[in-house]
């Protein structure tokens, strides 16, 4: 049974099939997804197949992919911001496949597909956020912009970037800029978060960084807000915790000779990833010293990626974005003595 078959059974609204006219391989709004040609080629998407997207956004990868598998095949997408599921529906109107979303947090999505006997032949995780929360000035994901301190990525939770903010404890806070922003200055900054608070603005929270921090610090390479903004962000969202329990349901979601990939922004994610797909392609895991092997592990994957691919010069000058993106796959291997 092909695995588009296999999806029918479970529920899965499609929209109708149709020709997508010529356009550039972006999404909306000029939105350019990152590393979207070598993802494509990592995962290798063939007419007729079931990819899953778990982090839909913009859709700019699902439209290539989409191209790929054709009228027989099936995109599943999956985002849990209402703004990527607006998205969906224009994607979902011009796509030459089958289609299907999932409004939730992506380790549930996955749980929930996992419950229904689902197989995918090829999934793939954008890690982060995307541009398009960056874009929208009014969440409160950049220190460029004056904004609430919201930050949720998806509207609907009831803990945001201010609540955290102006209820932690000063420790409470110092740990998370150490261990989420892998911030040097977390114990001044958390101290000015306290001093001044209630916070109520981006721009409260930018003053209260700066402040403490040593001067010389301010002018290093890069904003002085950008590490303090990304372990808020990932506090807000679970994004780590998330990525934890998806990864794992993933691989288990694909079939045999089923292609993974995950594209990361910063060393926290991609540590994750790296780890995840280094211990499933590990054989024998006997003590050293023991002279045959009795534990009779086998890898259950192949890593398709021993160095993470990154962007090319070309593409960080179009998009700045990329240039922190690293892209790691692998492909699952047949059950001993199972075959194919």
């Amino acid at each position: 049974m092909s695995a588009a078959a296999r999806l029918a059974p479970i529920g899965a609204r499609v929209s109708d099939a149709r020709q997508i006219p010529d356009r550039p391989d972006q999404g909306p709004r000029g939105h350019l997804p990152v590393l979207a040609g070598e993802l494509v080629d990592l995962i290798g998407p063939q007419p007729g197949e079931t990819i899953v997207d778990c982090t839909f956004g913009a859709g700019g990868h699902a439209r290539l992919v989409a191209d790929r598998i054709g009228p027989e095949g099936t995109l599943v997408a999956i985002d849990r911001d209402p703004v990527a599921q607006a998205h969906f529906q224009e994607f979902a109107s011009e796509a030459v496949c089958q289609t299907r979303f999932l409004a939730a947090e992506f380790s549930i999505a996955l749980k929930s597909l996992q419950n229904e006997g689902f197989r995918a032949s090829a999934l793939y995780m954008d890690l982060g956020m995307s541009s398009l929360q960056v874009d929208a000035a009014e969440r409160g994901f950049s220190y460029s912009h004056e904004a609430p301190l919201d930050m949720r990525m998806d509207p609907r939770q009831d803990l945001t970037a201010e609540v955290i903010l102006n209820t932690w404890t000063e420790q409470q806070l110092a740990r998370m800029l150490r261990d989420l922003g892998e911030e040097r200055y977390a114990g001044g900054i958390s101290r000015e978060i306290v001093a001044r608070r209630p916070l109520e603005t981006t721009s409260d929270l930018v003053e209260a960084i700066k402040a403490g921090m040593p001067a010389a610090a301010r002018f290093g390479s890069g904003h002085p807000a950008r590490r303090s903004f990304q372990a808020l962000r990932i506090a807000v969202n679970g994004e780590l915790e998330a990525v934890d329990a998806a990864l794992p349901i993933a691989w288990d979601t694909l079939e045999t000779g089923g292609r993974m990939a995950v594209i990361s922004f910063h060393s926290l994610e991609d540590r994750r990833v790296k780890r995840f797909f280094n211990d499933l392609a590990t054989g024998c895991v006997c003590p050293p010293e023991l002279p045959v092997c009795v534990c009779g592990h086998e890898p259950e994957a192949e890593v398709l990626t021993r160095r993470p691919i990154s962007a090319s010069d070309e593409e960080t000058a179009a998009n700045p974005r990329a240039r922190s993106a690293r892209l790691r796959g692998a492909l699952k291997l047949p059950e001993p003595g199972k075959g194919n």
